[in-house]
C-alpha cells in the first residue's frame, strides 16, 4: 500500500477522535483519529507522527493520524481504516502462504443475523456466508506488553465486539468452513503477539475456546517503508 504521508510531532489526543499534530512549519493541525481503542503505550507528547491527507471536500478534517513513532525508529499503525486493506492486498498477491489457495476475496461479509467479518475467501467471485470457503477477521495490535519488551498485546481495551467475532468464527467452523483470526502486529518494534487477558480476560477465554474449536490463529508483522505499508513476516501468537 502506497501512502503520501506528512511527518509532524504528536501533541495530544482528545475527545477520542481528535489529535493535534505540529508540522515542521510550526503550524498545529487537528487530525481525525479513527482509532476507537485506548491507544495505551502510544500517546507520548512529542513523538513523531505521520498524517495522510484526504482531498474530499465533504470531510471536516482533511488529515488522518496514521502512524505514531515508538521506541527507537519504530512506528505503530494507528489508523484503523488501513489494516484490512493491508492484509487483503497481501492475500490477493499470494504473500500469505496459509491463505494462498483462494482465488477471490470479498470485504465486510455479513454472517449470522447481525455480524460482519472482514474477509471471505473462496473460488467464486460473489462470496457470501453460504459460498465462501474461508472467513478471516483482522485485528490490529499496537499496545506494548508490560512484561515483555518485544511483544505486542491485544486487546488494548475491553472488546465485546471482538468476542462476538470469535463466536461467529467458531460457529462457521462447526458448519465445516475454515475460519481465521488474523492479528496484524502493527508495531514495528515488536516481534510477537500476546493475548494474555490482562485487560480483557473474557476475550482471551473466548480466543482459547475458538482455537480449541478449530479457528486458526495467524499473526504477521507490519513493514513500514518510505511511503509504503505492507505485510511482513509471520510471527507467533502467545496465549500465556
Amino acid at each position: 500500500m502506497k501512502l503520501d504521508l506528512v511527518e509532524g510531532r504528536f501533541l495530544r489526543r482528545y475527545k477520542r477522535f481528535l489529535a493535534d499534530v505540529e508540522l515542521p512549519s510550526g503550524e498545529v493541525v487537528t487530525a481525525h483519529c479513527p482509532n476507537t481503542g485506548s491507544m495505551k503505550t502510544l500517546l507520548r507528547e512529542g513523538a513523531r507522527a505521520w498524517l495522510r491527507h484526504d482531498s474530499n471536500p465533504k470531510r471536516k478534517l482533511p488529515s488522518t493520524l496514521t502512524l505514531l513513532g515508538v521506541r527507537g525508529r519504530g512506528r505503530a499503525l494507528v489508523d484503523t481504516a488501513l489494516p484490512n486493506s493491508i492484509v487483503a492486498e497481501a492475500i490477493a498477491a499470494g504473500r500469505v502462504p496459509e491463505l494462498a489457495e483462494y482465488r477471490h476475496h470479498r470485504r465486510e461479509v455479513k454472517v449470522g443475523e447481525r455480524s460482519r467479518l472482514d474477509l471471505a475467501l473462496g473460488d467464486g467471485e460473489d462470496l457470501d456466508e453460504e459460498s465462501a470457503a474461508c472467513f478471516v477477521e483482522i485485528k490490529n495490535v499496537t499496545m506494548l506488553s508490560a512484561s515483555h519488551s518485544r511483544r505486542g498485546d491485544f486487546p488494548d481495551a475491553v472488546t465485546a465486539r471482538g468476542r462476538k467475532h470469535l463466536e461467529e468464527l467458531a460457529r462457521l467452523v462447526s458448519m465445516g468452513r475454515r475460519a481465521v483470526q488474523f492479528f496484524l502486529l502493527g508495531r514495528t518494534d515488536c516481534h510477537e503477539v500476546s493475548v494474555d487477558g490482562g485487560i480483557d480476560p473474557d476475550y482471551r477465554r473466548s480466543l482459547i475456546e475458538a482455537a480449541d474449536a478449530g479457528v486458526q490463529l495467524l499473526a504477521y508483522r507490519l513493514e513500514v517503508g518510505r511511503g509504503t505499508l505492507r505485510l511482513g513476516k509471520r510471527c507467533p501468537v502467545l496465549l500465556d
